[in-house]
């Protein structure tokens, strides 16, 4: 049997079958065949990547890390090439891996790379993507790591994965949010459309008191753009207190991804709205006669 035909064969076969085939030399140190897992590694069997073009790191911001990590860990875990039993070197990662250091870590967390098969990283990666228990942090840690770790461009990612631009745009910028407001991504305490809309609230510091109205006044999208436009707001809280409140239903990642691709071919604002039923509609906005004529001619195409 051919090299090409057993690779198609583990690749047939789902992802656990990929990553357990030796031709892959694709690996999570944990041993558990699944990609994206997560090994805690000894920082002092890590060493620098002596081929990183990046040498200077700016002292202060490295402080700045640290004291993040001291508080809140490591969101995006470093990623290492296995060099021997218990040795290991750095692929990406070094800004964080030298604000560990210097937060006086002992372990860090780590994705491990055995060898360097470009292709099987894409397909495994891209498997990973689609995932749909995947929530938008790890959605842009994933694409993330294909764009640093296979050399790839947004528009390059976009047609390997076939998502729209815009959509992975989208994402690696919820990346440049405070680690908090991540996290609160991650615990679903806050939506991608509210962590959306706090990236451009301004700098960190109103991004994460923002941030801490929305958890704590149960703000909507709407009410952080009103906010952001100088707006008085009333929270829902207070809200909810004069009237009942109509419960709303927040899409599923699918269906921001749809919404999206449907915003990026009719080239306009698309809104889904849902209620508990599971019934709703979809809203297609429009600035004028003239565009509301240039959309329903795209969708009669």
């Amino acid at each position: 049997m051919s090299s090409n035909t057993k690779k198609r064969s583990a690749l047939g076969k789902g992802l656990s079958a990929l990553l357990e085939s030796t031709e892959t030399d694709i690996t999570s140190a944990s041993g558990d065949g699944i990609v994206g897992s997560i090994s805690n590694l000894p920082i002092s069997s890590i060493e620098a990547n002596p081929f990183n073009p990046r040498t200077n790191f700016e002292k202060e911001a490295l402080k700045e890390l640290s004291a993040s990590i001291k508080t809140h860990g490591i969101i995006q875990p470093l990623t290492v090439r296995k060099l021997g039993r218990d040795k290991y070197q750095l692929i990406s990662g070094e800004r964080r891996f030298r604000a560990s250091q210097l937060a006086g870590l002992t372990e860090i967390p780590a994705y491990v790379r055995i060898a360097n098969d470009q292709t099987m990283l894409e397909m495994a990666l891209v498997e990973n993507i689609q995932r749909e228990d995947l929530n938008p942090i790890e959605v842009a840690l994933s694409y993330s790591r294909l764009i640093e770790e296979c050399d790839l461009t947004q528009d390059q990612l976009s047609q390997k994965i076939a998502k729209s631009r815009s959509s992975i745009t989208n994402h690696l910028r919820l990346l440049k949010l405070p680690v908090e407001i991540q996290a609160g991504v991650r615990s679903q305490q806050i939506t991608m459309g509210h962590a959306r809309a706090l990236v451009s609230a301004g700098d960190e510091a109103t991004q994460v008191e923002l941030f801490n109205r929305v958890v704590t006044e149960k703000l909507s999208v709407r009410d952080i753009e009103a906010i952001l436009r100088g707006e008085h707001i009333t929270p829902s809280i207070q809200k909810e207190g004069k009237s009942p409140a109509k419960t709303k239903v927040s899409i599923s990642e699918n269906e921001f991804v749809f919404k999206e691709h449907l915003s990026d071919q009719l080239a306009t604002k698309v809104d889904i709205k849902k209620t508990p039923k599971g019934n709703g509609k979809i809203i297609v906005n429009f600035d004028s006669e003239n565009d509301l004529n240039r959309i329903m001619e795209l969708l009669n195409k």
